[in-house]
Parts: structure tokens; sequence; C-alpha cells
């Protein structure tokens, strides 16, 4: 079954008040579209990508990750933007599309999961929140009360079966505010999920500020230097003529960052997810396991910063430096101004010294999004 994730980006960002439009302005370390992107990306049911863009941002949109995503120009409205980007897909044989808003950064691969599943059951799926404020409606000079019970505040993305969809496309004026107002306007049948309340829509700079909880986790690693053994250090091979002794490649710098992000989302620690005592990760590049963790947290969680001490005495860390950091933030999914590295030497004291270990220790923060 084909699925396509449609990202719209084709506003003004009138409101948003920035030389920078908002779906290219940085949010907690990259462009605020990249979040969306990254999450589609990290949810095997989705098969297409689609960005919708407004031609004047094409300046912007060199700086995205935009590998295997199709771009398609946006219309003057945001329902002629999504038809346009309903069009783009016509011939490849799509089932289902999720119609999301670039300008909501924090929702959750959970909630996506939700959406398909009741996908098999309903032709349009919206999550939405109940209204916790008193409601007034004013007509004219009439205030009429309204019962909150029965308002919702619906938020994207939203999910529809494709075909469906693409049949009622016909009514693009500034009026219709997401896809589901067309199949109310239809009369057909909508189900409302529950919604997720860090789903916020930004809409104007300020909001971007919003504080958010961020949690910290340390972590620590150790490797004897030895013999006929390759160095790996943060992701990369170093050419040396000893290397780590360790069940895995014996990469200290990518244990401790994974320790320490294990810790930053209470989850443990590195030995009870790839224990030393499984064989099926003898030899395995910290790399591949590195990666599964940050699928996995990335489900709940954002990575803010890195901050990494390398403590050996060779190689010098100097001369790797950038390097590293541009393997560490393409295997953390964050921008390499999030990775900090910090070569030390122990002044020729210890094993370290000696030049018989090395050893590495990270402090991450990260920003729970759900």
């Amino acid at each position: 079954m084909n699925n396509c994730f449609i990202i719209l980006a084709a506003g003004e960002s009138k409101r948003f008040n920035s030389k920078i439009p908002k779906p290219y302005y940085l949010y907690n370390g990259k462009p605020l579209i990249q979040h969306s992107i990254d999450k589609a990306r990290l949810c095997k049911k989705i098969n297409k990508i689609i960005i919708v863009v407004n031609k004047k941002h094409k300046n912007f949109i060199k700086y995205l990750k935009i590998q295997n995503i199709k771009i398609v120009q946006g219309g003057k409205t945001r329902a002629e933007s999504a038809f346009n980007s309903l069009k783009a897909i016509k011939r490849l044989n799509i089932s289902n599309v999720l119609i999301h808003d670039a300008a909501r950064p924090n929702f959750s691969i959970k909630l996506i999961d939700k959406l398909f599943k009741e996908l098999k059951f309903n032709e349009c799926v919206v999550p939405a929140i109940k209204v916790a404020d008193s409601v007034k409606l004013k007509n004219k000079k009439k205030i009429i009360n309204l019962n909150r019970k029965n308002i919702y505040l619906t938020q994207t993305p939203q999910a529809f079966h494709y075909k469906t969809l693409y049949k009622i496309q016909n009514n693009k004026s500034s009026k219709i505010t997401d896809d589901a107002n067309l199949f109310i306007s239809a009369g057909k049948k909508i189900k409302l999920i529950n919604g997720e309340i860090n789903n916020n829509k930004i809409t104007i700079n300020s909001d971007i500020k919003i504080n958010k909880s961020i949690n910290y986790g340390i972590g620590f690693d150790v490797h004897r230097l030895v013999p006929k053994r390759k160095l790996y250090l943060g992701g990369i091979k170093i050419p040396s003529k000893v290397g780590t002794l360790g069940h895995s490649d014996g990469d200290p710098v990518l244990h401790a960052i994974s320790d320490s992000i294990l810790g930053a989302c209470k989850m443990g620690d590195i030995g009870e997810k790839f224990s030393d005592k499984n064989n099926k990760y003898k030899n395995i590049r910290s790399t591949i396991l590195l990666s599964k963790l940050i699928k996995k947290i990335n489900k709940n969680y954002l990575i803010n910063n890195v901050d990494i001490n390398i403590i050996t005495q060779t190689p010098k860390i100097k001369k790797y430096k950038n390097k590293m950091i541009k393997s560490i933030a393409k295997l953390c999914n964050v921008s390499i101004s999030q990775i900090n590295i910090k070569g030390k030497t122990t002044e020729k004291l210890g094993v370290i010294g000696k030049e018989k270990a090395v050893a590495c220790e990270v402090i991450t923060s990260v920003i729970k999004y759900a």
C-alpha cells in the first residue's frame, strides 16, 4: 500500500514578521519544516513525501535535506496548494495521504500510527483537542455562549483516502482552512481522534520562543588500545597502529553518546539495549547501534545538543574533529551546530597518558515533544 505525506509550506508567513520565511526559520536547531520531513522519513508506513512551497522562497529550499522528496509549487490559497500536491501524485497509485502544516513541528510518530490505524475504517481521520476555556460567539452585536463540550480544535496531520479526497477537492477558496472542511461540506463522515497538546501551531514569531522542558543525560565509555584492531571515533575510521578492544567496533564516542541519550530519555543504558553477551552485536559498527537508538527515541524526543570530551593522548582530536561532528550530526539527525567536540589529554598520566586507552564523556540534552 502506497502512502504519501504532504507538507504544506506555501504561505506568505506575513504574521510571522521575519525576513526568513516561517518554514525555514531555525527551530530547535533546524529549519521548522525539517522537523516534519524527518518524522515522515522515520515512519515506515510512508512511501512518498511531498513538500508544497512558495515560489518566492526558492533560495531557502536549498538548505533543506530534500533527497527523494518531490517539490510542488503552491497556489494562492491553502486549498489550492493541497490540490496541486494531490494532482502531482495522481499517477503514483497512492492509497492514503496525510496532509500536514509545516507550522506544526511537534507532532509525534505515535500520532501518525493512530491515523493510519483509523484509516482502515474511515475515509477521513482528524486529530483534535477539546477546548478548556469558555467559548463565546460574537454575531454582529450579539454575543452567544457556546457549550465548550462540543467545541474541538483540529490539528494536522490529517489523514484521508486519496481517491475520495481528490474527488471532492474542488473548492479552493480561502474559506477552506483544512482539508477536513471539504469532507464536512460534502456531507461525508470524519473521524475525530485525540490530538496532542504539544502539537501547537507556530503562527507568530513569539510562538517559536516557547520554553520547553529539557532533560539531560551523561554518558561515559573507555576502551583499551590494542594492536590488530581498527580505531573508530565518532563514527569515522582513524588511521592508527592500534585500535579499541570491544565487543562491537569499540567506538567510545558513539557509546558514550548513546548512554547520554538513553539517560536523558530515562531509557536505561547501552548495555541493556545492546548486550555484549549477544553475538548479534559482535564487531557491529556503533553507527548502526546509534541509528537504531535515534529512530526509537525520535518518536518522543528531539536532541537539543551534544557536548563531547574525547580523552586521549593519541591521536590528536583536532585533526578529525570536523569530520566527526558531521558524522555524529548525521547519525543523530541534527544540525552540526548542535554538536560540540573537545579533545583532552591526561598530560601523559595513567593508562590513557601511556597511550593504552581512550575515553569519552558526553552530556546530551533532549526535548520531549510528545
